[in-house]
């Protein structure tokens, strides 16, 4: 996903773009963007907001605001489109390398170009959450962590199957942040903060 590319270092990159300028060749025309909303959702919602993938992840940039001067400058979508598949092939951390290759690359390109800065949105609140465990985790945590038992295979953060955390650090890591992980004290309920620990200590390494 981007990096932080505010105004006129964001248009600079979508005018080299636009003129072939990127590294791996151009974005696709035929991208499948249902694929790559798919994968949005996997890999990336965790650590980017897109309002139109319903994603709040504050790790990395946020892709409605670092795009939004392109959409008033009348950018095509094309070239938005090969800037952010020239951001995804060359990431910079905390964005893994790799974190999409080859079509799956094009098709989440397709996809980010086609929604960011447009609005919409899907995601439930965090207080639409509840306090299922799963669920929390689904929603917060899933992109950036592996954890079997959530069908999540993130990469930016810990692999918590191996890492196998005490109910204890959990509830500490998820209120307080720390590395790259953003706090979620005052975003999730003392209850819903309770809940996914539990859920990540009861499942860990399952």
């Amino acid at each position: 996903m981007p990096r932080a590319l505010p105004g006129a270092v964001l248009l600079a990159a979508a005018a080299m773009a636009a003129g072939g300028c990127g590294t791996g060749g151009k974005a696709s025309s035929h991208a499948d963007t249902q694929n790559g909303q798919k994968l949005f959702t996997a890999k990336c919602a965790g650590c980017h907001t897109l309002a139109a993938a319903g994603a709040r992840g504050t790790i990395g940039p946020n892709l409605d605001d670092a795009f939004a001067e392109a959409r008033v400058e009348k950018f095509k979508q094309s070239t938005i489109q090969n800037v952010v598949l020239d951001q995804i092939r060359d990431a910079n951390p905390p964005m893994p390398k790799n974190i999409v290759t080859g079509s799956d690359a094009q098709d989440v390109a397709a996809y980010v170009a086609a929604s960011a800065g447009l609005g919409g949105g899907n995601a439930k609140s965090p207080a639409q959450l509840g306090t299922d465990g799963k669920a929390i985790f689904s929603a917060e945590c899933s992109s950036c962590h592996t954890l079997k038992a959530a069908a999540a295979t993130g990469t930016v953060g810990p692999n918590l199957d191996q890492l196998k955390p005490p109910l204890a650090t959990v509830r500490r890591q998820v209120t307080n942040g720390g590395a790259v992980m953003p706090a979620f004290k005052g975003v999730l309920s003392p209850a819903q903060i309770d809940a996914v620990a539990k859920f990540v200590a009861d499942n860990a390494g399952k």
